[in-house]
């Protein structure tokens, strides 16, 4: 008889032989007190952290109009959907929130799904297979959801160099003219901070009469003067075909979304299986997020306030000689570049000085630059800002941690990435 267990066992060894082993830390928000929060360590033990790696990053999920519309909807409708949305589960709450987010983005209409993961998921391979022969074209540094669904759509796909507007103009130009094509790539990146260039991939996509398909989990909410996101902030919203978004980050709740065209909308909802099978999002969340998107459309404060608080932590972490990768962005890489010491610097972080900053290792990113990830919010205030700066220097000096940026920068991959064809595609 086969032993199954061995091999569960093994598969979790070799994880932790790599020091890929994930653990993951307790954590209990306070809504009074974000982003103080309780950690629930072992032995029984509680104690008042400050979370320093959340991606509800303008503290909206604690925001009293936000909690407000997620409780009244709840007592007044029902706490779950009730079912797919195709049988029993298209709740009046889910329709005002698309409409909210087609609003937002200025398209024609927009689905929302369960989650940002399952969106691209569902929504780039639904789009491809729809196009007859059609090419994917997408970023080397996308996200694993958008790999995953360029995969799921069996078409001819090419990926090119991170950012890289000539490598992208050399696939397209190599690509049959009349057959459709697919431009796929993110905003924000949410590893490095870096953005993508989306005016000349807009430039490319019109040159070689292809679509545009653009992730913004992390960049609604906190860019543009209505928080649409970074495609706003550039002005080349209205030049995007479909935009991708999440709720469960800078609008600080749960699910994610697609906007573009009501035709290509309509063609989406009515062939995607991980949309049609699966239970809607519920009332509560639906107006939760709402509420959320309706406020950030009208309030500069919190941006603002983030922006300030990230230019603080910025400059004063590289003031004191810890290596932060430079962006434009809201994202903090704190470069460690090494798996175990990643691991350790986050263990004595919460344990010495009450600061939950989780590692980030492989597969996230790439072997060799593995860091520590801080987002800081419009409440992290100064007196947090220099606790931080000041523990993550005592961090360095105990684990004798690199702090030249040029040994753990980023080298991003795909250089000797070509065009192929998967069987029947």
């Amino acid at each position: 008889m086969y032993d199954y267990e061995a091999t569960f066992k093994a598969a979790r060894a070799a994880l932790k032989a790599e020091k890929r082993y994930r653990v993951f830390t307790e954590i209990e928000r306070d809504v009074t007190r974000f982003p103080h929060a309780t950690w629930h360590g072992p032995n029984g033990l509680k104690r008042d952290v400050v979370v320093w790696c959340s991606n509800d990053y303008l503290g909206m999920g604690r925001h009293e109009r936000v909690v407000s519309a997620m409780v009244e909807t709840a007592r007044t409708t029902s706490v779950g959907a009730g079912g797919t949305r195709n049988i029993s589960g298209n709740s009046h709450a889910v329709i005002e929130l698309e409409q909210e987010l087609a609003e937002l983005h200025g398209k024609e209409a927009a689905l929302v799904f369960s989650s940002g993961y399952v969106a691209n998921q569902t929504a780039i391979s639904t789009i491809a297979q729809l196009l007859p022969e059609c090419m994917i074209f997408s970023d080397s540094d996308n996200h694993n959801s958008m790999i995953d669904g360029v995969r799921r759509a069996g078409r001819a796909r090419a990926v090119f160099r991170h950012n890289d507007i000539g490598h992208l103009e050399e696939l397209l130009a190599a690509a049959p003219k009349d057959r459709p094509k697919l431009i796929v790539f993110e905003s924000v990146y949410s590893m490095d901070g870096d953005v993508a260039p989306i005016h000349a991939f807009c430039d490319l996509a019109e040159k070689y009469g292809a679509l545009t398909y653009i992730d913004e989990v992390h960049a609604v909410g906190m860019y543009g003067d209505h928080g649409a996101g970074y495609a706003e902030e550039v002005g080349a919203m209205d030049r995007l075909d479909i935009i991708q978004g999440t709720l469960a980050k800078g609008f600080g709740c749960f699910g994610g979304y697609i906007a573009g065209s009501e035709a290509m909308i309509d063609a989406v909802r009515s062939h995607a299986q991980g949309f049609i099978f699966t239970t809607a999002l519920p009332p509560p969340v639906a107006a939760a997020a709402a509420a959320a998107i309706r406020h950030l459309r009208g309030s500069t404060a919190e941006r603002e306030a983030q922006r300030r608080q990230v230019t603080r932590v910025k400059s004063a972490l590289q003031a004191a000689g810890i290596p932060v990768l430079d962006n434009p962005t809201h994202i903090v890489p704190v470069m460690v570049g090494d798996a175990a010491l990643a691991k350790l610097a986050s263990d004595r972080l919460l344990d010495r000085h009450g600061i939950y900053v989780q590692p980030i290792n492989y597969p996230t990113v790439p072997r060799g630059t593995e860091r520590l990830r801080v987002t800081p919010t419009p409440f992290h205030n100064d007196a947090l800002v220099d606790q931080l700066v000041t523990a993550l220097g005592e961090v360095w000096e105990a684990l004798d941690l690199p702090r030249d940026r040029t040994t753990v920068d980023p080298v991003h991959r795909g250089a000797s990435i070509t065009v192929f064809t998967p069987a029947g595609g």
